[in-house]
């Protein structure tokens, strides 16, 4: 079954530490790339939002909320579309969200791609 939180989108952006296996924005930027989806990290790989060099479909937010908020609100790059995974979320986000009129929703994009077939927590848990 397709996600539809994930469905026709290709260029993602992972908020959150990617370069540390024990965090889960390491294992979404993984997983998105596993599945051949273009990804990158802020503030891993660019510094903000506005350094990614590609229309952002879903921006997906595993960092600290007041980390998180501070990136929304310093950019006027064109994002399509933003996942809060839990934790990451606060009102203040959502309402920055409301305000760049971008469509968000509260969840996680492995169980996602775990909805599709294409992750499953049982074998990331042993690796």
């Amino acid at each position: 079954m397709e996600s539809t939180v994930l469905k026709g989108r290709r260029n993602f952006v992972v908020l959150g530490n990617t370069t540390d296996e024990s965090k889960y924005a390491y294992r979404i930027k993984k997983a998105l790339s596993d599945n051949g989806y273009a990804v990158t990290a802020v503030p891993e790989e660019k510094d903000s939002l506005d350094e990614v060099d590609f229309d952002i479909d879903l921006l997906d937010f595993c960092i600290n909320p007041k980390r998180g908020l501070d990136l929304i609100r310093n950019t006027d790059k064109k994002i399509a579309f933003a996942v809060l995974q839990p934790g990451a979320g606060s009102e203040e986000i959502e309402k920055a969200l409301e305000e760049k009129k971008i469509p968000f929703v509260n969840g996680c994009v492995l169980r996602e791609l775990e909805k599709e077939g294409r992750y499953s927590f049982e074998d990331s848990a042993n690796r």
